[in-house]
């Protein structure tokens, strides 16, 4: 018999692995029992105040282990609800909740057409929770999976603005005298200093009437407001500014020269995702960092710009991307190309997202800042262990999974509302009535 012939006959003698046996084995290994996945709830709340949040609980065989995770969707909620509710949880009953990957994989493939927003926010919740079972079972923080902490806390920048320029220096100077060593400085909103009053301007006969947006008008305010910030603050703290994807082509290459002196932190969304093509031309004329990817939602849509280098910080949420395993992964490929993260908090994201998020961060080189949220007090009492932000840095509860809870009994106290126009994300529009990409 030769060689092939022998490995050919070894091969063929091994016996098959059934599932039952590789969980006889895993038991064995760890000590612990087969785990199933018993029950799912989905979980929506107004969180006591404007919020439209979704929570997955997934229950396992196990008494009292479970984990939470956040769908956060707050412009298509219902679409996430019917989502988790009618599709995943059918689907997820019955199956191994240690085995993370597979699930994740699976449940991807599942609905065929994959990495849509929705279906992202779906592979979130059940991502996060799935990592919460595996903490709390391992009695260890999801970060300690993870690798362990890479640093003592988490970075957050504050945010912070004004409708002039001195009123956005003494917002800038409450945020430093807080703790906070980064600060986000809008003008106004987002858009602030370049637009035009209702009614006024050259507008079409019988056309919009609203506040207009003007691209120039935007690249000419807001360098001198950094300037003066500068001129009046040092150059000690670290500055951002969020263009919101207000800008397209070489007005957005244009106001990233024009902010080179002052040095920012970084320049968030400064082109739409539809022109990212231009970050090439950014990178040509100046080396004012930029932060790319919070309206995005396919997990690897930055892989090209991170692999190239076009860009310094990637901006995409955890509940919005598929969960932690595909974001870990993300991590990894920016610390290879010397990219950094920042992930995406703000506005009317929840406790669960942001804790997510923090495990990633701290236990990750390739972490660069986070964005703050501040929630009301009835947050803190619906989310027992959430995370606290003191003097700038983020704090997680070191308790084991996520090391957050929810008051399933407080949030229902806390139903959604009417979803007011379908949950339409506010747009602007240009003095010719033409809609501006947020």
């Amino acid at each position: 018999m030769n060689r092939r012939e022998l490995l050919q006959g070894a091969v063929v003698s091994l016996p098959l692995i059934s599932v039952a046996t590789a969980q006889e084995i895993a038991r064995k290994s760890t000590g612990l029992p087969p785990l199933t996945i018993k029950d799912v709830k989905v979980i929506t709340t107004n969180g006591g105040s404007h919020y439209r949040w979704i929570f997955l609980k997934i229950i396992t065989s196990e008494p009292g282990l479970y984990g939470i995770g956040s769908a956060n969707n707050n412009y298509e909620t219902m679409a996430v609800v019917a989502a988790l509710e009618d599709h995943l949880k059918p689907w997820l009953i019955g199956k191994d909740p240690s085995r993370i990957e597979d699930l994740w994989q699976s449940a991807q493939m599942r609905t065929y057409w994959r990495n849509g927003p929705v279906n992202n926010n779906v592979l979130s919740a059940m991502d996060m929770a799935l990592w919460d079972i595996k903490g709390k079972r391992a009695n260890m923080p999801v970060y300690e999976m993870l690798g362990g902490k890479a640093r003592d806390g988490v970075p957050v920048y504050d945010h912070q603005g004004g409708k002039t320029k001195e009123e956005c220096l003494d917002t800038l100077q409450k945020s430093l005298a807080n703790g906070f060593s980064h600060v986000r400085i809008q003008l106004g909103g987002y858009g602030g200093g370049g637009f035009t009053a209702q009614g006024e301007g050259n507008r079409p006969e019988g056309g919009y009437q609203g506040v207009a947006f003007d691209e120039q008008q935007y690249v000419d305010a807001i360098p001198p407001l950094f300037e003066f910030l500068r001129a009046k603050a040092g150059f000690g703290p670290k500055l951002l500014h969020d263009v919101h994807s207000h800008l397209s082509g070489m007005n957005a290459v244009e106001l990233a020269r024009r902010l080179q002196p002052v040095q920012m932190f970084f320049v968030e969304d400064i082109l739409p995702p539809e022109q990212i093509a231009y970050y090439r031309n950014i990178r040509e004329i100046c080396t004012t960092p930029q932060a790319v990817g919070e309206v995005f939602s396919h997990p690897f849509e930055v892989v090209p710009l991170v692999q190239d280098r076009l860009i310094d910080f990637i901006r995409c949420r955890v509940a919005a991307t598929g969960g932690i395993t595909p974001i870990k992964k993300l991590t990894t490929l920016c610390e290879i190309y010397g990219v950094r993260t920042a992930f995406q908090e703000g506005g009317e994201n929840d406790p669960i997202n942001q804790i997510a998020s923090y495990h990633v961060d701290i236990s990750s080189s390739a972490f660069g800042i986070q964005e703050e949220n501040h929630f009301p007090p009835i947050v803190h009492e619906m989310f027992p262990g959430m995370g606290e932000i003191r003097k700038g840095y983020l704090y997680g509860s070191d308790k084991p999974g996520l090391g957050v809870d929810l008051n399933e009994e407080l949030a229902a106290k806390n139903p959604l509302g009417p979803i007011k126009d379908g949950g339409a994300y506010p747009t602007d529009r240009t003095i010719d009535g033409t809609v501006v990409k947020p």
